[in-house]
């Protein structure tokens, strides 16, 4: 049987994703050891964003902090650059139409915090419209399942 992963739709896909502030869905780790948020963008090549991720105390967090990561860039095709890594201030994005970006989150990196929720934080620094949206999929999971338990509520 192949590894199980589970897909969230952190952030829906709409014409102007990153206007502002936005946040995903607080996404609970306690059965999963990993997740990748991928971060995918449409037209718009103007608008850039600084992300972060933040630990979360709850699905409704009271209690957040900004936690170090890694990530890499893609701004053509399936070509991706080197792995980075950001501290917790994040990085920001690119000014270019069609880009993804892959965040890695491991469950370690939120131990640290006493907090066992994830989501990625996005402020918007160049306001221009960016359609886009952002998934995340969940891997190793502790009790693997075909239909796996809901990680968003």
């Amino acid at each position: 049987m192949k590894d199980l992963y589970h897909v969230v739709n952190a952030l829906v896909p709409v014409a102007d994703a990153f206007a502002g502030t936005v946040q995903t869905a607080p996404i609970h780790m306690k059965n999963w050891q990993h997740a990748s948020f991928l971060i995918t963008c449409g037209a718009g090549a103007v608008g850039t964003s600084t992300i972060t991720v933040e630990a979360c105390d709850t699905i409704v967090p009271g209690n957040v902090k900004a936690i170090p990561f890694s990530y890499q860039e893609c701004v053509s095709g399936d070509t991706f650059g080197e792995i980075k890594q950001a501290n917790d201030a994040g990085f920001a994005t690119a000014a270019a139409a069609n880009k993804i970006y892959k965040i890695e989150v491991d469950e370690q990196m939120l131990a640290s915090t006493g907090y066992g929720y994830v989501r990625v934080k996005a402020v918007e620094v160049v306001n221009d419209p960016v359609t886009g949206g952002i998934v995340a999929v969940l891997t190793g999971g502790r009790f693997e399942s075909e239909v796996p338990a809901t990680a968003i509520v």
